[in-house]
């Protein structure tokens, strides 16, 4: 179904049947995607008195209990209060839903022990082009993300520089296939997440990070409209579904 939105001075058309799901969902045991040294996510159904609340087990309803973390557990989309203190909800800083998005591809770069994205990157990937999101899909790109364990193996992270130059350039939402835009073990300083937040000076409160999405092969570069959903927590993280729509000429 072809249909035609109106976004900000734009008239863009899309099409609503062919939806890209980019997220991770979150499953019960080992297999799901991990990160932060935690256990894996459960959902279980509950027990009263003995009898397990499951129509498997002779209920008539299933009643699952469902624990997790979901900075580590799945696609997630978090706010500023991730890292500042005081209370600043995703439910309530997050508040339209809709955003032009420009997917790019990036083959981290060697620095040191480690691999980054950096500035110089992101420039020539996004050149003029202003767009409100930017989904990240980092090279090699295989299923593995989808349930790799990624404590304590130094996942790619993007530099300080390349989070200041997209905040500059007015990127409200920033969505990448990681688990952190941070090195791992970096002694507390998240120095991207304080530089796309601007921690240092007016806070970005209505700007988002999404961790661990999933960029399918299929999908190629260039502008979609991005339909970031969020589960209604009020919670600087919850785990979210973002969805592209391919826009046409």
């Amino acid at each position: 179904m072809i249909t035609t939105v109106q976004y900000n001075s734009k008239k863009i058309k899309i099409d609503l049947s062919k939806p890209l799901d980019i997220s991770i969902p979150i499953r019960d045991g080992e297999k799901n995607v991990n990160a932060w040294y935690i256990g894996p996510p459960k959902i279980q159904p509950e027990v009263f008195d003995g009898d397990i609340i499951s129509v498997s087990e002779g209920a008539v309803v299933n009643f699952n209990t469902i624990t997790f973390n979901p900075h580590s557990h799945g696609t997630h989309t978090e706010t500023v209060g991730h890292i500042v203190d005081g209370k600043h909800s995703i439910n309530k800083q997050l508040k339209q839903f809709f955003f032009l998005a420009e997917v790019i591809t990036i083959p981290p770069e060697k620095q040191d022990e480690d691999y980054v994205i950096s500035k110089k990157q992101l420039q020539f990937a996004l050149g003029n082009k202003k767009r409100d999101a930017v989904v990240i899909r980092t090279l090699p790109n295989a299923k593995y993300k989808k349930t790799y364990q990624y404590s304590n193996t130094n996942p790619t992270y993007m530099l300080e520089e390349a989070a200041i130059y997209l905040r500059d350039k007015g990127v409200k939402h920033l969505l990448i296939d990681l688990p952190s835009v941070d090195k791992e073990k970096d002694d507390g300083e998240l120095l991207s997440h304080n530089a796309f937040w601007n921690t240092s000076g007016k806070l970005r409160t209505d700007a988002t990070i999404t961790e661990f999405i999933y960029v399918s092969n299929k999908i190629e570069d260039g502008c979609y409209m991005l339909n970031l959903q969020i589960a209604p927590f009020d919670n600087d993280a919850t785990p979210s579904k973002p969805i592209l729509y391919k826009t046409l000429e």
